[in-house]
């Protein structure tokens, strides 16, 4: 297997990979009603925040240009590790309106420890010419951004490509053109219900290079262990949040179930500091409660896989287990372990 271990000198800290940004929603509305969890759960100790919609959000930037610190907004600890994105995935969307000056900067003005570079994610639509040329721009971004950096915090390409081929192109090229520290994957999360290709494009990814790769948008119960497997270092998620936001409850070694297929339990199967004193009424009323759980049951999952690892067990036997409940996971996953055995 690929999976490793390693630790990030930060502005704010060290901090202890692989890791898990859970997703702050500062910026995308007036306040952020993202759930405390920083100093509550032990390994999550850093956030994903999306510096576009906090640049946009004219009240906010007007405190933050006026002195209030983005960790103090947030109420969370001087500490706390930030990685701030580009807030790219709104460009599938809309029309760009940043440059690499303007992000950098504002990455710079929220005191982030990782900045990710400008991406433009590929259209769902497929069409070869337009994401093509989205994979181009994605890659002038990184570049202008590397000759910006000033060195303060972490720098991580943003890369697309619809195949393995291209992963590692794209990374291979702007290693011999730019500086970066890391590189942060893309466009996984409209692709993300095709596991095969997803994990083989990760598998490009990390084999073209040693230095850190982080996924965005794939951090939920299933994909962790399939990232973790395929030595990627971090990745980010607000699962934990939207399966609130439509009551499901997140099981670690299963995955999400509906509240309401499960009503007749007085207790629920998690033990979590959320669940374990209260009952299954309590939680399905407390939508906080409900997000605070599911991201126990994330760290729940990401606890489990290091355990085997470093335990000595074997690894392959216990995703074995873990992903035989599903068909196409399983698949996936035995796609990818002939091809990490091919490798080690």
């Amino acid at each position: 297997m690929l999976y490793r271990q390693r630790k990030l000198d930060l502005p704010h800290g060290e901090l202890d990979t692989p890791v898990l940004f859970p997703v702050r929603n500062v910026g995308k509305r007036s306040s952020d009603n993202t759930p405390k969890y920083v100093g509550t759960i032990p390994e999550f100790s850093a956030a994903m925040i999306n510096a576009r919609s906090i640049r946009n959000r004219d009240p906010m930037w007007n405190r933050l240009t006026n002195g209030v610190a983005l960790r103090e907004e947030m109420d969370v600890p001087e500490d706390t590790i930030i990685f701030a994105d580009s807030g790219g995935f709104d460009f599938s969307e809309q029309e760009i309106d940043t440059t690499p000056e303007k992000t950098i900067k504002t990455q710079q003005k929220l005191d982030s420890d990782i900045h990710g570079t400008i991406d433009i994610p590929l259209s769902r639509e497929n069409r070869a010419a337009e994401n093509q040329r989205r994979i181009d721009r994605s890659i002038e971004f990184a570049l202008e951004a590397s000759d910006l950096h000033t060195g303060d915090a972490l720098l991580f390409a943003s890369v697309h490509g619809y195949d393995p081929e291209t992963i590692r192109n794209n990374i291979q090229y702007l290693e011999n053109r730019g500086d970066f520290d890391g590189y942060a994957l893309g466009s996984m999360v409209p692709i993300r219900t095709d596991y095969k290709k997803v994990t083989k494009l990760v598998l490009a990814a990390r084999n073209a290079t040693e230095k850190h790769l982080h996924v965005y948008g794939l951090g939920g119960l299933v994909y962790q262990p399939l990232l973790l497997y395929l030595g990627v270092d971090s990745f980010d998620s607000s699962a934990f949040i939207r399966s609130a936001g439509n009551r499901n409850y997140l099981i670690p070694g299963f995955g999400g179930e509906e509240l309401h297929n499960i009503e007749d339990l007085d207790r629920l199967p998690c033990p979590c500091p959320i669940c374990g004193q209260r009952s299954l009424e309590d939680i399905r009323e407390d939508r906080t409660a409900l997000t605070q759980h599911n991201l126990w049951a994330l760290a729940t999952e990401l606890r489990r896989f290091k355990y085997i690892a470093e335990s000595d067990r074997d690894v392959e036997n216990y995703l074995d287990l873990r992903f035989q409940g599903n068909e196409v996971t399983r698949r996936a996953y035995e796609t990818a372990k002939q091809q990490v055995r091919r490798l080690t």
